[in-house]
């Protein structure tokens, strides 16, 4: 098969599960727990420049498997940019890390099946977020080339993803993931923090526009007393002047006075 019919093979993959593969949709709490780590995994590997590639309700297809469709998925090492499927022989690599999230209905699927189907795959890590229950569990392949995954045990109630290099664990009734002691944020969470470093920004912004115009006022009043010591100096300074002239001319009219008394009385 040329290149060219193997491309046009892979176009007709479909992009979506149907609707008999599919349970039925489990909603808002669902969609969410999803988006959450959509948000904040995409944003962690921007803003750290890593390759990695992350995805919700991706259709992957691996060679001679049923197709499936993973709440989120992530493969490292992978271009980030869009795409309608995952196909493994095309793209040369299968996933690293998947992350199912019950909320309702039997949990065999996740907890079971998935388990197995996913080890069997080589994928290195799989994570199942039960939203009812607000537990966490992990799975990881000991070793590579390993079909059987072992349980992950979570230190101090954190999850640790070697695959992502995150820290995970239940937490105000979601999935957090923090890399360090540091949070990772959603995209609202983002947003609110910016918001609140632009408002404290402002503040003080303004409370130094308020001090440079209390500095100012201060230089204008020890200014304005200045220039009016200034003045009485120059006043005082005046009088002095004043005073020694009128002294002086005194001093000459007595002595015209005691110069014409005694002319007199000689």
């Amino acid at each position: 098969m040329s290149e060219a019919e193997r491309a046009a093979c892979l176009d007709l993959l479909p992009a979506h599960m149907s609707d008999v593969e599919l349970l039925p949709p489990e909603g808002d709490l669902h969609r969410d727990a999803k988006s959450d780590a959509l948000d904040v995994l995409r944003e962690f590997f921007r803003r750290t420049g890593q390759k990695v590639y992350v995805a919700a309700d991706l259709t992957v297809y691996y060679p001679a498997e049923r197709r499936f469709s993973p709440d989120v998925l992530a493969v490292i090492g992978a271009e980030p940019h869009p795409r309608m499927k995952w196909v493994v022989s095309a793209e040369g690599k299968g996933l690293a890390w998947v992350l199912e999230v019950h909320v309702a209905g039997e949990r065999r699927k996740d907890m079971e099946r998935n388990v197995a189907l996913y080890a069997r795959l080589g994928i290195p890590e799989y994570f199942i977020y039960d939203r009812g229950r607000q537990r966490l569990s992990g799975f990881a392949l000991p070793e590579p080339g390993a079909k059987q995954y072992r349980p992950m045990v979570p230190q101090n109630g954190f999850f640790s993803s070697r695959v992502l290099g995150l820290e995970l664990r239940v937490e105000d009734g979601r999935v957090r993931y923090y890399h360090g002691n540091a949070q990772l944020l959603d995209a609202p969470e983002l947003i609110a923090k910016l918001e609140r470093l632009s408002e404290q920004q402002a503040e003080r912004a303004e409370e130094a526009a308020r001090r440079a115009e209390e500095e100012a006022r201060r230089a204008e009043e020890e200014a304005r007393r200045a220039e009016e010591e200034a003045r009485r100096a120059e006043e005082e300074a005046r009088r002095a002047e004043e005073e020694a002239r009128r002294a002086e001319a005194l001093a000459r009219r007595v002595a015209e006075l005691e110069a014409e008394l005694a002319k007199r009385r000689g």
